[in-house]
């Protein structure tokens, strides 16, 4: 099992955080999302390794910014 952290900005509520999770989700090899939103930290966990510029690319999908913390 892989975990990557990511901070993510723009989530105020748990609509966006829902909405950021299900983009992860989507990514191949994710396995889990986590998200805090009183943080703004989201952690991914995969069997292997996933691609940080896919999970990225997915919460800008969803309207927010997001860095490897």
């Amino acid at each position: 099992m892989s975990t990557s952290t990511y901070k993510v900005t723009g989530m105020t509520c748990n609509g966006c955080a829902g909405k950021v999770k299900t983009q992860i989700s989507q990514v191949a090899g994710v396995n889990a999302v986590d998200v805090d939103l009183s943080t703004g930290h989201v952690k991914v966990t995969s069997e292997g390794h996933v691609d940080d510029v896919l999970v990225v690319d997915a919460v800008e999908e969803a309207g927010y910014e997001a860095v490897l913390v």
